[in-house]
């Protein structure tokens, strides 16, 4: 069973509460999941951004709405109880209970910021499945995907050299080799053996990565490509090395560095992409959204 949006949490979630009792969150998310069959697995999926779970975050939002319909009142941190009205409700049986349902409710809608006269409503307005969290945890990762994709395009049209050189620049970027200005070098067309930069592991230079960088547009890196660079680095009598490519890598060759003792990190043309993006390196900065949330722990009395 697909985890259920938002508003299809609403009645079950209501019922759950009808006995007047008071209940925690904790207490409700797994009589929940437990009545919408839900497995671990769909348990342990998080919204777009990694953060929340996704049914709990549904839950936490459902939870919201009914407060804000004064179908649920809450009572302190975490705890909430029916109220007269949500009993009236579930005495009525909506079918569905949503929130063209909830826009009945006068505070819902002064809670919202809407108009109150219940001859301004629209029938007809549709309401999204997801929730604000997640509205805005997938309009960041499709902002995210496209740049990543911009990004990639990008690269294609540098040269190998240059390509070389963003390779060193996102270690650098990245914390290998500290502050220092000799931390990271590209070897250009004196590279040794397949082997286009190096870069010191950390400030003191006590070990250094070897680096191997390609800029393939369309050709899949395998295990042949791999075997090369693991024989360079061993004429260095080295053990640690990063493959950087801006295509993709065949199964081979990343069932071959698993079986290796050699240290080798394969970095592909998407997690590249990732990697620019989360250490400013090509990106700049466009605009920057802060989401708040309640600070319970504040009203808390002492």
């Amino acid at each position: 069973m697909a985890i259920p949006d938002f508003q299809s949490i609403f009645l079950p979630l209501l019922k759950a509460c009808a006995d007047g009792k008071e209940h925690t969150k904790q207490e409700l998310l797994p009589l929940l999941a437990k009545q919408f069959g839900l497995t671990e697995a769909e348990l342990s999926v998080r919204i777009a951004s990694g953060g929340a779970g996704m049914f709990d975050n549904r839950v936490g939002w459902a939870t919201s709405y009914l407060k804000q319909a004064r179908l649920l009142e809450n009572l302190r941190r975490g705890v909430y109880r029916i109220t007269d009205r949500g009993l009236r409700v579930l005495d009525e049986s909506p079918q569905p209970l949503n929130v063209r349902y909830l826009k009945r409710a006068t505070e819902f809608l002064a809670s919202r910021g809407k108009p109150t006269d219940e001859s301004k409503f629209v029938e007809s307005a549709s309401v999204n499945s997801e929730t604000p969290d997640e509205l805005l945890a997938g309009g960041y990762k499709q902002l995210r995907d496209t740049l990543a994709a911009e990004l990639l395009d990008s690269i294609k049209t540098i040269s190998p050299a240059r390509f070389e050189k963003l390779v060193v620049d996102l270690l650098l970027k990245m914390g290998y080799g500290g502050t220092q200005e000799d931390a990271g070098k590209v070897m250009g067309k004196s590279g040794d053996g397949g082997i286009d930069g190096i870069i010191k592991e950390d400030r003191l230079g006590l070990d250094v990565i070897y680096i191997q960088a390609k800029r393939w547009e369309s050709y899949v890196v395998g295990r042949p490509e791999i075997q090369k660079f693991v024989g360079a680095l061993a004429a260095h009598k080295a053990t640690k090395g990063v493959f950087i490519t801006s295509s993709t890598y065949s199964k081979e060759a990343q069932e071959y560095i698993s079986q290796i003792t050699n240290k080798i990190v394969l970095i592909d043309g998407a997690m590249l992409a990732e990697l620019m993006m989360d250490f400013d390196l090509g990106v700049s900065t466009k605009a920057i959204y802060t989401v708040k949330r309640l600070d319970t722990d504040y009203f808390e009395e002492d």
